[in-house]
């Protein structure tokens, strides 16, 4: 069974930085074979895109974030990253990511102005 660890969250005040990574268990050796996306969401609304970053590494952004942020990921550790810089409060949310419909359980991010 695919299990997806989100870490990396925490406090940071705008204009500060994080990177979040995204661990995944259960896939052997096929995680290579996996796109990866990122997804937010704040208190009170819908979960929302963030990135995506396929398999080979073609990444893809939310217009929001574009810029600020950068999709990454080490097939050999079953692991994806999301660099975030230039934090901004809009920032601040639960952040999952998603494998084949497979999702972890999140880690917060909060982002004070």
């Amino acid at each position: 069974q695919v299990q997806l660890v989100e870490s990396g969250g925490g406090l940071v005040q705008a204009g500060g930085s994080l990177r979040l990574s995204c661990a995944a268990s259960g896939v052997g050796n096929t995680f290579s074979m996996y796109a990866v996306g990122w997804y937010r969401q704040a208190p009170g609304q819908q979960r929302e895109y963030v990135a995506l970053i396929r398999r080979g590494g073609t990444t893809m952004y939310a217009e929001s974030v574009k810029g600020r942020f950068t999709n990454s990921r080490d097939d050999a550790k079953n692991t994806a990253y999301l660099q975030k810089i230039s934090l901004e409060p809009g920032d601040t949310g639960v952040y999952y990511c998603d494998i084949a419909r497979y999702w972890g359980q999140g880690t917060q991010v909060t982002v004070s102005s």
